[in-house]
């Protein structure tokens, strides 16, 4: 009878401990069941703060897209759920990586349109052995450091400071009527990984051109005062400046500079801020007149250049009832449609599976509503993990309208160039 009691015992604490853990299970359910049955990307962009306005921008697209594919079945029949991280700066980048790997159990996470918070945030998905999918951060050295898990989609710092020297020597000069090593150009971009790193490529190509550079001055995106730096750009009489700039810096400094009486006869801006909404907006059409912008995308390219890019602006605001909001949306649409077909090439979410997936990745120049192709370099490569098929343009605010002006595939044959710039004339 003592074995019997035992045994009765012991059944029943089974019997216990399974209930147990079926109730476990249960209320997990909606937690660990989801994880079988949906496909987790960690989303890390800045939220808040002085980079949210074009962070938010570009999460716009990668949600679209997150909502298409979910429309269309999903990931080879499962849905993709977001777990999504505010990076408002590299430091809470960090805290925030960590956190969707260690705690949220994340494979892949998406970022960032920041460089700092790019550099920052994937550094810690390579030391976890996690995918880290950048759409927009820029800076050069991201992708110098040979990591094996990060993949950039969009182009680099290079290509815009490379391009603004060059559309300077081709084609600025030319219609200014003046020999291009005789304009005086002045260099303005703000002091993180991403200014630093665009006008870096930028005095680098004009030595090479031989073009006067007469300043090249950094200072803080979160300023809140650039009266200083609009007078010492001031007191070098530029002819041409070049600008790396976010969206709320460029609103200060295009508002100081005419209050202070700053002049030149172009104004180029490095990195797609000229190129928003945000900054048609806060003024008036004529006082944007003529402003260039070297940019990932336009909203003005072809469509024989950008495939699906009149598809997705229908589409976008038939969903949303507005249209998106600048070009960082296309980019972080496009960086996102890429992930899900290597995701699906993949099979699983196993990141050694998905590495494998994004380096065999082969997309023609002109698939995708930026006008990119989609190759990553190999990870012996001096920029591993970059996307050698992204490629950026150059086009002109002309009355309100963004009006593609280079390359020669993306323009319409009857655009031009206009200048001097009638804002900062003088």
């Amino acid at each position: 009878m003592k074995k019997i009691r035992v045994v009765a015992l012991f059944v029943a604490l089974i019997l216990v401990l399974t209930v147990f853990a079926t109730g476990c299970g249960s209320d997990d359910a909606s937690s660990g069941g989801s994880d079988e049955e949906t496909i987790k990307i960690g989303i890390l962009f800045p939220f808040s703060g002085s980079l949210a306005k074009l962070g938010e921008e570009t999460y716009a697209g990668v949600e679209y897209a997150q909502w298409e594919i979910n429309e269309a079945g999903g990931i080879n029949g499962k849905q993709v759920e977001f777990v999504i991280a505010d990076a408002v700066d590299a430091t809470a980048a960090v805290a925030e990586a960590e956190r969707l790997i260690t705690v949220e159990g994340c494979k892949v996470i998406v970022g960032s349109y920041s460089s700092s918070i790019s550099q920052a945030a994937s550094e810690v998905a390579e030391r976890n052995g996690v995918i880290y999918w950048e759409t927009g951060g820029v800076a050069k050295s991201i992708t110098e450091r040979g990591f094996q898990y990060l993949f950039r989609v969009c182009p680099t710092s290079a290509e815009y400071g490379t391009i603004a020297a060059d559309y300077t020597n081709d084609e600025i000069g030319p219609a200014l009527g003046v020999d291009p090593k005789d304009l005086k150009i002045a260099i303005i971009y703000e002091d993180g990984a991403y200014g630093v790193a665009v006008s870096e490529a930028a005095e680098a190509r004009a030595e090479e051109l031989g073009l006067n550079v007469v300043v090249s001055e950094a200072y803080s995106a979160t300023a809140t005062d650039l009266s200083s730096l609009v007078m010492k750009v001031k007191a070098a009489e530029p002819d041409v400046i070049w600008a790396t700039q976010y969206a709320t810096d460029l609103l200060l400094f295009w508002k100081q500079a005419k209050e202070l009486g700053l002049t030149c006869k172009a104004y180029v801006g490095t990195g797609g801020a000229t190129g928003t909404a945000e900054f048609r907006d806060a003024f008036p059409a004529e006082d944007t007149q003529y402003v260039l912008n070297v940019a990932f995308a336009s909203d003005g390219s072809n469509e024989a250049y950008a495939n699906g890019l009149t598809e997705f602006y229908a589409a976008y605001e038939e969903k949303n009832g507005t249209p998106p909001p600048s070009v960082y949306t296309i980019v972080g649409y496009s960086g996102a449609k890429v992930l899900w077909q290597v995701l699906e090439d993949a099979g699983e979410m196993d990141p050694e599976k998905i590495r494998e997936a994004a380096l065999a990745i082969d997309i023609p120049e002109g698939s995708l509503p930026t006008g990119w192709g989609v190759k990553f370099a190999g990870p012996d490569e001096e920029n591993a993990g970059q996307n050698l098929r992204a490629h950026n343009i150059v086009d002109q605010l002309q009355d309100g309208e963004l009006v593609v002006l280079y390359p020669e595939a993306a323009k319409d044959p009857d655009s031009k160039l206009y200048l001097p710039l009638p804002y900062l004339a003088g």
